[in-house]
């Protein structure tokens, strides 16, 4: 008979995402200064075996290690995964430097709704990167739900889609980049 399965131990949502040596934060190429930590049940880790630098846990991980962590915070990221809400993380975003959403396939929106919950009811100011199989066209919509870092997977050089972060020059419905709707703000001006 076969074991039944660790339910402690989480399996993520699709592929893993990467790690990318370049990757674009406000509008600019730049070199990536994290360590984005798979999620896997192969490694165990601990406060103690944890590598120095910056670095971004599963939350799974960092739930269970942030009181031991505390000494790091500049230091330590949270990656959700697509099947995990920002809600998870809650009042404690404000505490962290960076989270990151995971995008398993471009058609899971769900990290466009964690985003926005981060930024607008969480209040969180940090860096929010976007993770995994997101697509060039998505990159205008993920910006106005409150992310200003992209880990691109595909193969397009990164300063090429540094353009189809402004394919529109204005947006009717309000967002986190833009507070107002359109209606409001022509009746202001």
């Amino acid at each position: 008979m076969p074991k039944p399965a660790n339910p402690s131990v989480k399996k993520p949502v699709g592929a893993l995402p990467e790690n990318p040596e370049r990757l674009i934060i406000d509008g600019e190429v730049v070199a990536n200064g994290w360590n984005l930590l798979p999620l896997d049940g192969d490694t165990e880790i601990t406060a103690e075996n944890l590598a120095p630098g910056k670095v971004i846990l599963p939350l799974s991980v960092w739930l269970e290690l942030r009181e031991h962590l505390t000494e790091r915070k500049n230091e330590i990221g949270v990656w959700l995964d697509s099947d995990e809400t920002a809600e998870l993380i809650g009042d404690q975003a404000s505490e962290l430097p960076l989270i990151a959403a995971h995008f398993p396939a471009f058609t899971d929106g769900r990290a466009f709704t964690a985003g926005r919950l981060l930024r607008q009811r969480y209040g969180f100011e940090g860096e929010l990167r976007a993770v995994g199989n997101f697509i060039r066209d998505q990159l205008t919509y993920l910006k106005r739900c409150g992310f200003n870092a992209f880990a691109y997977q595909g193969d397009q050089p990164l300063e090429g889609l540094l353009d189809s972060m402004q394919d529109f020059t204005d947006s009717y419905q309000a967002a986190v980049d833009q507070t107002q709707p359109i209606f409001r703000r022509r009746a202001l001006g």
